[in-house]
């Protein structure tokens, strides 16, 4: 363990994000170790931080626990403290349910309660406060995703010397939905904070930069926003800028993983356990109403319904790993799920063979690469997502050329995997249109569309998005005006 005074303002950079990258396991007898978490943040994040040397603030994921900073895995950690009912007002309440469905173009109704508000602006000054202690001078700081959005202004106030770049992990929406938000003109002001705002796609970028024309005195000229000094504070007379940076994945590390023997074993295995079918269809998600889960597998029914899919040769696993399960609208969407995998198992299964394995569980990376691995065709059909990592981690499996990935086109992987089979999720027919393209796809053309996928995230993997986001946060705060 560390005490916070061998941290202080020594940090040359700093991630600050919602949770910390690691998870506590409490082995048998009683120690506890940390292990690194799932997720396309941390999976993008972490070698990054090791790389810089970096310092990663974030909540352990415990309430009411408090936790000296420490080391794991080559980095030091400091840890946020959040109670009980903070984590339902601020995490559960305002970050997810009500940015998170406002942000994803009112997938569900967004909830817009006055004292949630309050306590997401009282924790996001808890960080500001941690990270302004922890920061060298002039550090770079990267304030990541949306729960933090307020972190920027309140981290500019504090330290006025640091570089601040904010990277938004979710889609920001258009200005009519947007401007539902009661507290629209605080949030944009927080993140005007910032050195440097990244986003996944161009329009996010776009809407951004509508927002703070319609909200602040700011004006744009392409991605860089000018605060005229009348703003008043530390923000007033500055220049930033606003662009998109889509975010990716270790690609090389995961063909590695996918290339060891025992994880093409346990591809042929799993291929086995569900009975050798001739296509076997995958979909990862977390158990989300942003994914489009329910509309997937109201394709993939009627598919059997009509007789154009065998349930015999065909086999659709998805894995639903839990999310946010205190939050009630995600236990209604659990109930959903079973209740429609149910009925298609219970019309088309036969002795020995079931068309859906639904798997609401978490898995290894070393189980997901076998997975990806094994699938014929890879199923992503969110109704609205940021990036969606899983399309790339799927790319990055299969240096063998096999296999067929099926993406919506409201997914920011879709800007850059042009070569999959894209859809729009909500217009069913089409959906099955597209699965049954990429289930009937020659070899060979399957070979030419995923060689064309791998081009594009092998050379634009994770390290070049660090690169690209941290190179332009260097350019900007070398602007005149910049401070």
């Amino acid at each position: 363990m560390y005490t916070m005074s061998l941290f202080s303002r020594s940090a040359p950079f700093v991630v600050v994000a919602n949770r910390l990258p690691l998870d506590r396991i409490t082995e048998p007898d009683g120690s506890v170790d940390w292990r690194p978490s799932p997720g396309g943040l941390v999976t993008a994040l972490e070698p990054v931080l090791q790389r810089n040397q970096g310092t990663w603030v974030g909540w352990s994921g415990a309430p009411d626990e408090k936790l000296d900073p420490f080391e794991a895995d080559s980095m030091q950690l400091v840890p946020v403290s959040l109670t009980d009912e903070e984590v339902g007002d601020y995490y559960e309440g305002f970050s997810n349910a009500t940015l998170w469905p406002l942000y994803h173009d009112l997938a569900a109704t967004p909830q817009f309660d006055r004292r949630w508000w309050e306590v997401y602006r009282e924790v996001n000054a808890r960080f500001a406060d941690v990270v302004a202690d922890v920061a060298g001078e002039r550090a770079v700081v990267w304030v990541q995703d949306y729960q933090l959005q307020l972190v920027p202004g309140l981290l500019r106030a504090r330290r006025p010397d640091l570089r601040i770049g904010f990277f938004n992990h979710i889609p920001f929406p258009g200005f009519e939905i947007y401007s539902r938000l009661p507290w629209r003109r605080q949030v944009v002001e927080g993140l005007l904070g910032a050195d440097l705002l990244g986003f996944q796609r161009r329009d996010d970028a776009s809407n951004f930069l509508r927002a703070c024309r319609r909200l602040t005195w700011a004006s744009t000229r392409g991605s860089v926003i000018e605060l005229p000094s009348e703003a008043g504070g530390r923000t007033g007379g500055r220049r930033l800028r606003a662009g998109s940076f889509p975010i990716s994945i270790d690609a090389a590390g995961l063909e590695a993983l996918a290339r060891r023997p025992d994880i093409q074993a346990r591809a042929r295995e799993l291929r086995g356990e569900l009975g050798d079918p001739e296509v076997l269809l995958l979909g990862v998600d977390r158990l989300d109403y942003t994914k489009g889960i329910l509309h997937r597998l109201r394709a993939y029914g009627e598919l059997l319904d009509e007789g154009q899919l065998d349930p015999a040769c065909n086999v659709l696993v998805q894995v639903a790993s839990p999310s946010r399960e205190r939050v009630e609208e995600y236990q209604h969407l659990r109930d959903e799920v079973e209740g429609i995998v149910g009925r298609i198992n219970g019309d088309h299964s036969s002795v020995g063979q079931t068309p859906i394995h639904y798997l609401h569980q978490s898995f290894s990376k070393e189980e997901m690469a076998a997975l990806y691995l094994a699938a014929d065709v890879m199923l992503v059909t969110p109704l609205r997502d940021g990036m969606n990592l899983v399309a790339k981690e799927y790319v990055a499996c299969h240096f063998d050329l096999r296999g067929a990935l099926v993406l919506s086109e409201f997914a920011g992987a879709a800007d850059e995997l042009r070569h999959a089979f894209l859809l729009n999720p909500y217009d069913i027919d089409g959906t099955k249109a597209s699965i049954l393209q990429a289930v009937r796809v020659s070899p060979r053309a399957a070979a030419r569309r995923m060689k064309q996928l791998r081009r594009r995230v092998i050379e634009f993997d994770v390290h070049h998005w660090a690169n690209t986001f941290l190179g332009a946060l260097d350019m900007v705060t070398e602007m005149p005006g910049a401070f």
